[in-house]
């Protein structure tokens, strides 16, 4: 009996150690007990480790049973804590100047940029990075299992206790404890994904193949899917650039790191038989993009083995209040490094408090199965259009616990359960419904979406008040077809308006569409410089409720416009379309009169053309979610080119004028590492033949206290007419890289702008000749340029622009100077 006692009780002991976990967190403080920012603290006996943030404060766990931790900050000793149990929070650990500095390495305040034994490391880094992991084969491919998971966090017994999860409260019993930050999160999203990846690193292309997807069943996962993807970009630690959340972070391993971060080399150990180095790294500025963290670096390939690095939390970033990242890597064939895991957790939070509640965003991925050098043909990367394969989305439970490269563990399970007993909550229906609404504009009434609810109300001179409803057919992010219309009535003018548009996919693979609608409206047609035939589309020009100065140059127009449409190459589309309008005059201080005779001495007051158009649009880079006749785009910066050619056919259906018009519209977005990103747009077109003002190229102004893109802030509409125009828009936003080097700014979060805008153009004298609308045609012969500086990031949704008229400032009812302003939420 004693021995199945002591055999019960050892087993129970063994099996205590295995399940236990050390976990401390903590504040590292000088003599003085002020906070010790980017301390180094590692568990003794392992080579885990973090850095405490600007505060001096630190979370760290590990499983098994741990007794001492080392805490070590350049220019103290290096000291050993002993922990009283296992569990340990609020843990205060005090490093003093006074104690012995025995084997430490001193770096005062900053480090050095000579002789420190770190930036030697650094420089072999650099030296061998196109020499480690996939960058050293001609081709490569492997497998990819990817997990996101998103998590409510910082649950207390006030949040579990609120009105708002009553009737609700089993979703807590999922709680659990980050291990890296200590503080407790709910599930309450995951979504999984296989895929194979395929790369030639010489021919610079690359393809992955989505073999399964499955998520947590918000809905059918398409916006979340679209979310996640617009998150979580891929990314190479060896970059010089990191891009998160639409920011340029700098690598801990950029060549330009030296200017931006403090190394300290900390560490050597053996790991996975290779003996490595181990070195910190922490900003030397406050308020730029940078992290800290710790990397292991072997010593003769000089590859990364593993590194751990959180955004810092003075970084210029909204809504985000930790970032952090881990990454690690096995050896192949005794000097390959390849990955075999990435994770990444994002607190977004509005605050950035320690006690504010947010949520996680957490994403686990895991790589293998590699292969090298096996060659494809070049067809085999190319990008299909429209990607269809429910398949990938019906897997079942049997298929995902056979191949998933990890088990989930309880809570992961649990989410899938807790979350199907979830949606049959009215409560929670109603809440998500709610969340539904504010984010995409429309209330959905069965398979009927009625919106766009911010269009409701309008205003402008002609029409007064101006009330809108509206609404689509929605059967799902997928459909093939789709009908949209509205109504709107104007309280001055005491018309109805209103119009009708219809979608349908007849060929999925090369997404050939046919369109078609007719719209009845009051429209500013001045209100940009290139056209599409959108029959829906209307500027916010036309019905704006907040405007400066007077706008009655407003137009009645009746248009009708048929279109096909065809992707034979991802992102490559062409259209052909044909348009008949009517134009006349909305007001009766503006006309569009012209004279119909050479004797000028008959005028007409409206316009009816026709015109066929043919256009392409081209945009590299761009991602997209879904294959319906709709399709979502994922919100990364690309380019793209737009070139309209259109006709106007005199004679049919009793039309007015022949003209050929070719339009160019392209922009470009560029990000510049640490300094910021830029926009360049440029916008040429040119009308042959004789057109009265209803169809010239109005330079678009901007009469509303909003920045609108593609207008010029200083410019009244019509102020400048013109028949052949060429434009040239430059903005930047620094991100903060100017301001965060101001002290008292620095703590503002503000972002810096700049931007120029010129316009060149002329009008033919044959248009000058047939106008007779009793507005006089000023073209920017003399190109006309103005120049703005704004700051944005204002309690994180608000942008002010100042913006200067460079010349022609002595024209009737110049605006030399405006202010204007726009909201949006901005990482």
């Amino acid at each position: 009996m004693k021995k199945i006692y002591f055999l019960f009780f050892t087993l129970l002991s063994v099996a205590n150690f295995i399940s236990a976990q050390t976990k401390v967190s903590g504040k590292v403080v000088d003599n003085t007990n002020q906070p010790i920012p980017y301390a180094n603290i590692v568990i003794k006996g392992t080579n885990i480790g973090v850095v405490s943030n600007e505060d001096g404060k630190f979370y760290i766990e590990a499983d098994g049973n741990y007794k001492t931790i080392l805490v070590s900050y350049v220019g103290f000793p290096t000291k050993e804590v002993t922990l009283p149990k296992l569990i340990n929070y609020n843990f205060k650990i005090t490093l003093s100047e006074g104690e012995s500095l025995k084997e430490v390495v001193i770096f005062a305040g900053k480090t050095s940029k000579k002789d420190n034994p770190a930036l030697d490391i650094l420089r072999k880094i650099w030296e061998r990075r196109r020499k480690n992991g996939l960058k050293m084969f001609k081709q490569y491919q492997y497998n990819k299992y990817e997990k996101v998971e998103f998590d409510m966090n910082t649950i207390d017994s006030a949040l579990m206790k609120s009105k708002l999860f009553k009737g609700m409260e089993f979703v807590f019993n999922n709680v659990d404890t980050s291990k890296v930050t200590g503080k407790t999160y709910l599930p309450i999203f995951i979504n999984e994904s296989l895929a194979e990846v395929y790369g030639d690193n010489v021919s610079k292309k690359s393809r992955e193949i989505l073999k399964a997807n499955k998520n947590s069943g918000l809905g059918n996962g398409g916006g979340v899917n679209t979310f996640i993807k617009d998150l979580y970009n891929d990314f190479d630690i060896y970059d010089n650039y990191l891009y998160f959340f639409d920011k340029s972070f700098t690598s801990p391993l950029s060549r330009t790191g030296i200017d931006v971060y403090n190394y300290v080399l900390a560490d050597t150990a053996f790991i996975d038989n290779k003996w490595c180095y181990n070195i910190v790294f922490y900003p030397r500025r406050k308020g730029e993009l940078t992290f800290k963290g710790d990397f292991w670096v072997n010593d003769t390939t000089f590859a990364i083995k593993k590194i751990n690095m959180a955004v810092t939390k003075s970084a210029n970033i909204n809504w985000v209040k930790d970032i952090y990242v881990e990454q690690e890597f096995e050896v192949l064939n005794d000097s390959v490094f390849l990955p075999t895991r990435d994770y990444m957790m994002t607190d977004f939070a509005l605050s950035k408090k320690e006690e504010s509640k947010g949520i996680y965003g957490k994403r686990t991925t895991l790589y293998q199965d590699f292969k090298f050098d096996d060659k494809k043909p070049d067809n085999f990367y190319k990008e299909e259009v429209n990607f269809i394969d429910n398949s990938v989305y019906a897997k079942d439970d049997d298929f995902w616990r056979q191949n998933r490269f990890e088990r989930l563990n309880k809570d992961e399970e649990g989410i899938y359960k807790m979350l199907d007993t979830l949606k049959t909550v009215k409560k929670f229906k109603r809440m998500y419904n709610l969340a539904s609404i504010l984010g995409t504009g429309y209330v959905a009434i069965g398979n009927f979406d009625y919106g766009p609810i911010f269009s409701t109300f309008g205003y402008n001179e002609v029409e007064g008040v101006r009330l809108r409803v509206g609404g689509r057919t929605y059967f799902g992010p997928n459909d093939i077809w789709r009908l949209q219309g509205y109504t709107a009535y104007g309280f001055d003018d005491n018309k109805f308006k209103y119009g009708l548009s219809g979608k349908w996919m007849v060929d999925k693979q090369n997404r050939v569409i046919l369109s078609g609608g007719n719209r009845r409206d009051v429209e500013q047609i001045g209100a940009s410089l290139t056209t599409t035939n959108d029959v829906l589309g209307r500027s916010y020009a036309s019905s704006g409720l907040f405007t400066t100065g007077s706008n009655g140059k407003l137009t009645n127009i009746n248009l009708s416009a048929i279109a096909v449409e065809i992707e034979p190459i991802k992102n490559l589309t062409f259209e052909l379309g044909f348009s008949y309008r009517t134009l006349e005059s909305a007001s009766s201080t503006f006309s569009l009169d012209y004279y119909t005779d050479t004797t000028l001495t008959t005028t007409k007051s409206d316009v009816k053309q026709s015109e066929i158009s043919l256009q392409l649009e081209f945009t590299p880079q761009r991602k997209t979610i879904g294959y319906g006749v709709e399709r979502r785009e994922v919100d990364n910066p690309y380019s793209r080119i737009f070139i309209n050619y259109s006709s106007g056919l005199k004679g049919l259906i009793d039309s007015d004028f022949d003209y050929q018009k070719i339009q160019l519209y392209y922009r470009q977005p560029l990000i510049i590492g640490a300094i910021g990103r830029s926009n360049f747009t440029v916008e040429l077109g040119k009308t042959f033949g004789q057109i009265p003002l209803g169809l010239m190229s109005v330079v678009p102004g901007n009469q509303t206290y909003f920045i609108i893109k593609n207008t010029f802030s200083n410019l009244n509409f019509y102020e400048f007419v013109t028949d052949q125009y060429a434009t040239l828009q430059w903005e930047h936003n620094f991100n903060g890289k100017i301001f965060s080097r101001i002290p008292y700014f620095r703590k503002l979060n503000l972002r810096e702008i700049i931007g120029i805008r010129g316009v060149y153009g002329t009008v033919s004298n044959e248009n000058k000749a047939i106008n007779a609308s009793g507005l006089n045609y000023v073209a920017p012969e003399k190109p006309y340029w103005e120049y703005s500086a704004g700051v944005g990031n204002i309690f994180k949704v608000f942008r002010i622009d100042c913006a200067w008229r460079a010349n022609y400032r002595n024209l009737p009812d110049t605006n030399n100077f405006t202010i204007k302003g726009s909201f949006g939420f901005y990482f």
